[in-house]
């Protein structure tokens, strides 16, 4: 189908209004981002570039989507998750000429279908979040790297990694800022952002009562510290998994119970996984659950739990409410399997709340940005992963101060001087 100047694909074109309501709530918190677009639209400095972004279609991308448009950009877009598009903000999108190809529910072969699409554009710039775009180009389409795409950026944490052994194997070809590494997205966005999201998932799929609970998160990173910290604040009983020595030994200083998942499968009312590994919870696990155990998992792709696993102990299954269902095993019990094992946050819930994908989409923008830059100059940067700058993240985060009327310090010139003199002593 055609809407103005984009082509797309959308579940419903007549959800367009309700989806603008959420897109001007989204705005109205993500001042970074809005000032952004206020500086760089009459400039344009992204005409003439194609971006292709695969990145969830939510109401806070949607306000990314439109700063892109400001700054010049053709966009095309499409979801990377088959569980995490609002069809709303999809048709919004669609029907303000952009070019979009995203549908709750979709299969995988509809997934990658759609991921194709949006390259037909031949992009210069391209923008992911768990990298499927990129590994599409790569696996699909070489050539692309050389006659087209200057770089791209990676928004999670799973991308960043995999797409780090892609370099360092030397099968990287084009470079990739890594906007998940910044300060400004990693311990905020990861965090806060998948700590509140992902229980507001939970809640949603259940409306069970969190407080008294035992809630197993696997895995103690940026984002399992995040759901560790929201569900001890909501009065749960946390226990967390790890295979890093020192996660483990944080998560003890933290207050959490420490242990492995052979043992917390059996004392667990509720996991959550947020590991971005495969086989987290597996056959043994689920067949020493709890009556009533739920699990979900908060982690990019859906191999954490082994869905294979639990359907060779099933004897019957069935959605008991949205985003819920129930598996009746053979020995008699029930586990409840929120959002396909897919990320609960956005599969059940809205995702991450505007405030903090401000930040993480200011640096999607400015990372962007800065491969148009290069390019301009008649360079190319090297094929490998790349850090942001760090005076970007602080520019950010004054920013995001200033918005919500805080001040802070500076040094003075005497005080910068004294933290580079060696000679200064006791």
């Amino acid at each position: 189908m055609d809407s103005k100047a984009g082509k797309f694909k959308v579940a419903d074109l007549k959800l367009a209004d309700e989806g603008n309501k959420l897109i001007e709530w989204a705005e109205s918190r993500m001042p970074v981002l809005a000032a952004l677009r206020e500086k760089y639209k009459q400039t344009k400095p992204l005409k003439g570039y194609r971006i292709a972004g695969c990145l969830h279609v939510t109401k806070e991308t949607a306000v990314l989507v439109k700063t892109f448009v400001d700054a010049g950009a053709q966009v095309s877009w499409s979801g990377c998750n088959p569980l995490s598009t609002n069809d709303a903000v999809a048709a919004a999108l669609a029907a303000q000429g952009i070019s979009i190809f995203a549908w709750h529910g979709m299969n995988v072969k509809e997934f990658y279908w759609c991921i194709e699409e949006t390259l037909k554009i031949h992009p210069n710039l391209t923008l992911d979040d768990g990298a499927d775009l990129i590994f599409t180009i790569h696996k699909n389409h070489p050539d692309f790297a050389e006659k087209y795409v200057i770089g791209g950026t990676e928004e999670t944490t799973t991308g960043v990694h995999r797409l780090r052994a892609m370099a360092a194997d030397g099968a990287l070809k084009y470079p990739v800022i890594a906007v998940n590494d910044a300060e400004t997205k990693w311990d905020f966005d990861n965090v806060y952002g998948t700590g509140q999201s992902t229980l507001d998932g939970v809640l949603r799929a259940t409306s069970v009562l969190l407080a008294g609970k035992n809630i197993v998160v696997a895995g103690f990173g940026h984002c399992g510290k995040g759901v560790a910290m929201r569900a001890k604040g909501l009065g749960a009983n946390v226990i967390i998994t790890e295979v890093k020595p020192t996660a483990a030994l944080k998560a003890t200083l933290e207050g959490f119970r420490v242990m492995k998942m052979d043992d917390a499968a059996k004392v667990g009312d509720i996991f959550i996984t947020a590991t971005g590994v495969k086989d987290i919870i597996i056959k043994k696990h689920f067949h020493v659950m709890k009556e009533g155990a739920i699990v979900c998992n908060t982690g990019h792709y859906d191999c954490e739990i082994n869905l294979t696993d639990l359907a060779k102990l099933t004897k019957s299954k069935r959605v008991i409410r949205d985003d819920n269902e129930e598996y009746l095993l053979k020995n008699g019990k029930r586990i409840y399997v929120l959002a396909q094992g897919r990320l609960v946050n956005l599969a059940a819930a809205e995702g991450h709340p505007s405030e903090v994908m401000d930040m993480s989409f200011a640096n999607q923008f400015m990372s962007q940005l800065r491969l148009a830059e290069v390019h301009k100059k008649g360079k190319r940067l090297e094929n490998r992963v790349y850090d942001i700058p760090a005076e970007q993240d602080q520019q950010i985060a004054r920013v995001k101060l200033a918005t919500n009327g805080i001040s802070i310090d500076r040094l003075t010139p005497e005080q910068k001087k004294y933290m580079d003199d060696y000679s200064a002593g006791t």
